[in-house]
């Protein structure tokens, strides 16, 4: 029994756990496994502007209204105009907040556009703040806001927030599966039946913890390591686990991540997006979402993928243009990779091909390795080697790599031709392509070790935009919130790196303090944990 009972404990469910014990809540964390989720296995990265203390120290001007204009070009109608300012006007105190809570953030600022920036620098332009099409719209500033720590940050940003979480007494429970919830007569959530190995033996417990933990990394690069990890964890909480009835005083909240990790459901409701790699953890199987769906609640965005196809780095590919099988122009290649990969697959069957001339795989080859973390430059040198065909003339290459060879030289003469580029592409992207031998990399989405295609989910249930409370056809259902990729939020639309870990912060807070607040009840039930 607690007054707030949170349903995973990745960043949201953190953030949720954090605000509801700071509001006087007692509260309890589930977790199936033993806390992190996709949080802990992401980039760390948190989207932040208006003027935060690490633009200014990397002298970048920005305001709360210009990343509200930008956003609003991302985010369309995803949520209300309300709820994205406040989103945007407290985005500095967000990013102060995370600090007092021991997530450290530094103002090194990028010098080049990547997808992800090397250990040299925490402040970069995440999105597609500085393309075509968004600058003149919207004053353009770096808002990624990557945690302070070698490699890829989440696992810093989440250890932290969990040591906050720890800091403030609150008890968290892994090895426990929330199953349903406890709903009593008036429609209103008291609580949630679970699967626990609680009182497993001590060797279960670990070796459900092992596997977790290894089917989230490395497994989460070899989908059949994943699979056969799933499988013996299943086993044990088919063996070992016992089911408990939590109760919560005045509120459940849902922060079970998204629903990538279910293949059967991303069929369902988002079938082109099939091949890509599934970022997140097995605990990314859309309980979330099923135990509020079974209360009433309400879904939305549940076709809203994020498949991310990254050209840089090497910065160099920027320069380079991206085409289909016609040889036709696919996007302006300085767009943010999850726009270049919905483009892909809405418009072209997920084939892409970036031509290239010598000049630019000369300076890729120079620049990939200071620009890179591990796994990029292992991308980069699968690109350059085994993704890429050669071919004295444009119609060689074209012919070499199955594209039409008339459409790649009408393609590239338009681009050659001057004035704005047809796409859009900033001046200072563009390049004369006129070095041959030519070069096309085939960047097509597709299962592959080498060069894979992350994806992730971005519907879930939908919330009241005040509150984080789970919405039903009738209204806000009493004690139920969600948050995170659980919920409809900032980024259910469109992502840019870091929406999703800023809206888990955003959300999960919201919920947190909320749920807290919610009017108690006495459950006389004698039997609940």
């Amino acid at each position: 029994m607690a007054d707030v009972v949170i349903v995973g404990f990745g960043a949201a469910g953190a953030c949720a756990a954090i605000e509801a014990a700071d509001a006087g809540a007692d509260v309890l964390v589930l977790d199936r496994f033993t806390g992190g989720g996709a949080s802990a296995v992401s980039g760390g990265v948190v989207y932040a502007g208006g003027g935060t203390a690490q633009q200014r120290d990397a002298g970048v001007p920005d305001t709360a209204e210009a990343m509200y204009d930008y956003l609003r070009l991302e985010v369309g109608d995803v949520v209300s105009e309300r709820t994205l300012r406040a989103f945007c006007e407290g985005s500095r105190e967000m990013i102060t907040w995370l600090e007092r809570n021991g997530v450290p953030f530094e103002g090194s600022l990028c010098p080049y556009k990547t997808s992800y920036p090397s250990d040299d620098h925490y402040l970069y332009y995440s999105g597609s703040e500085a393309a075509g099409g968004f600058r003149d719209a919207a004053q353009p500033a770096p808002r990624g806001h990557r945690a302070k720590g070698r490699g890829t940050s989440g696992k810093i940003l989440f250890g932290r927030l969990a040591e906050a979480v720890r800091r403030r007494k609150v008890r968290v429970l892994p090895g426990t599966a929330a199953t349903s919830l406890v709903i009593d007569d008036s429609g209103a959530v008291r609580g949630v039946e679970v699967r626990t190995l609680r009182d497993a033996s001590f060797l279960a417990r670990k070796r459900h913890r092992l596997y977790g933990k290894w089917s989230a990394k490395p497994g989460i690069y070899v989908p059949m390591i994943r699979k056969a990890l799933d499988r013996r964890v299943d086993r044990i909480e088919r063996k070992h686990a016992r089911e408990v009835t939590v109760g919560a005083r005045r509120a459940v909240v849902l922060a079970a991540g998204g629903f990538i990790a279910n293949r059967e459901l991303v069929r369902e409701h988002a079938p082109a997006y099939r091949g890509g790699l599934a970022l997140g953890t097995a605990g990314d199987d859309g309980s979330g979402i099923r135990l509020g769906t079974s209360a009433g609640g309400r879904t939305g965005g549940l076709n809203r993928i994020s498949a991310w196809r990254f050209l840089v780095p090497p910065s160099a590919f920027l320069g380079g243009v991206l085409v289909d099988a016609a040889g036709e122009r696919i996007i302006d290649e300085s767009r943010y990779g999850a726009a270049t990969g919905e483009r892909m697959i809405a418009a072209h069957g997920g084939k892409g091909w970036l031509l290239v001339d010598d000049t630019l795989v000369r300076e890729a080859r120079r620049s990939v390795r200071g620009q890179s973390q591990w796994f990029q430059w292992l991308q980069a040198l699968y690109l350059l080697r085994r993704g890429r065909v050669t071919g004295g003339t444009l119609e060689e290459v074209a012919r070499e790599a199955g594209v039409d060879p008339a459409g790649l030289v009408a393609t590239v003469e338009a681009y050659r031709a001057g004035g704005p580029d047809p796409m859009g592409k900033p001046d200072e992207f563009v390049r004369a392509l006129d070095r041959p031998p030519y070069s096309l990399i085939d960047v097509s989405i597709k299962p592959s070790l080498g060069y894979p295609c992350p994806m992730l989910t971005l519907g879930g249930l939908v919330v009241d935009e005040d509150t984080g409370a789970v919405l039903g056809d009738a209204g806000p259902i009493r004690g139920l919130y969600a948050a995170g990729r659980t919920a409809v939020g900032i980024c259910s639309r469109s992502y840019v790196s870091g929406l999703s870990l800023a809206d888990c912060v955003f959300s999960g807070r919201r919920a947190g303090l909320n749920g807290a607040r919610e009017q108690g009840h006495v459950d006389k039930n004698e039997n609940v944990f």
